[in-house]
């Protein structure tokens, strides 16, 4: 059995992996990496192992990475250093001679400058481009936007309020939800012919804020408006709701590359690996807004 390293694992995906891996094959030749021993406690329980280390501290990724055959990469959540972490990362998977890597990348149109999320966008093609040449095996999976992320977007009071107030105009995007996501990485874990491919990890359809809306109205026997403001009247309008000047950059940014369709990519490659349906929109919604 391959010796498999999931890094990020007290995260939201990584946990997410490491608890479908158990429940699938158990603790064997699990490992995972963290930073702090003593916020993994839950995860020592399940009896995978614990292997300290740092995104900034190269050397200790190196000794983490011994023996290991497959390395499940979560990108780094500290966007101001995730470059330099990235880069750690894989140099280090270079010289612990790390059997496959894969690594969660994210869908996008546009890899340039011109990209209203380059500052998320970059660090995420320069590990696509250090891992395609570190001569290691690899699989790339370019995630859509998550699902998990609409609530906050969106607000938990629409229900309430029966408006969604965004400024991404009639732009669609894939939306798949974080554990469809997980179960894609187990799949890939524990399967082989994935080396050296890259997958779109997303559902089949795309959605707009108005079928978004639509699919509430219904769901919740409420009229649920979708508006569409421009990016200066929806920042305005943030402000002076006290939102933080780096939660309204976020999602005007976000909004703004859904707009321009950076994250319309509907695919079916994420059903194939799973092996069943993924969450749709609709259920989706439904639990995450307790709507029978």
């Amino acid at each position: 059995m391959s010796k498999i390293l999931i890094t990020g694992a007290t995260g939201h995906l990584g946990s997410a992996v490491v608890n479908e891996l158990v429940e699938k094959q158990g603790p064997a030749n699990i490992s995972v990496l963290v930073r702090d021993l003593s916020k993994a406690t839950a995860l020592k329980e399940k009896g995978v192992e614990l292997l300290q280390g740092d995104y900034s501290n190269y050397q200790s990724l190196v000794n983490a990475f011994q023996g290991v055959d497959k390395l499940y990469f979560v990108s780094s959540n500290d966007i101001m250093n995730r470059a330099a972490h990235h880069e750690n990362i894989v140099a280090a998977a270079i010289a612990a001679k790390v059997g496959h890597i894969i690594y969660t990348s994210f869908q996008r149109k546009t890899d340039d400058a011109s990209s209203p999320i380059a500052f998320i966008a970059s660090s995420h093609i320069l590990a696509e481009n250090l891992i395609k040449a570190s001569g290691l095996k690899y699989t790339i999976l370019k995630h859509a936007l998550y699902a998990d992320i609409l609530p906050m977007f969106m607000g938990d009071q629409i229900l309430n309020s029966g408006v969604i107030y965004l400024p991404a105009g009639s732009g669609k995007g894939s939306f798949t939800s974080r554990s469809d996501m997980a179960s894609a990485g187990v799949a890939v874990l524990t399967s082989e012919g994935h080396g050296n491919k890259t997958y779109e990890i997303s559902v089949s359809e795309s959605l707009s804020f108005y079928d978004i809306a639509a699919i509430l109205t219904e769901l919740s026997g409420k009229q649920i408006q979708y508006v569409a403001p421009d990016a200066a009247a929806f920042t305005a309008a943030m402000k002076q709701a006290g939102v933080p000047d780096m939660g309204i950059m976020m999602s005007v940014s976000f909004c703004t590359g859904i707009e321009q369709g950076e994250f319309d990519f509907p695919d079916q490659t994420l059903e194939k690996l799973i092996g069943r349906k993924p969450l749709g929109m609709k259920d989706f919604l439904k639990q995450t807004y307790k709507l029978s």
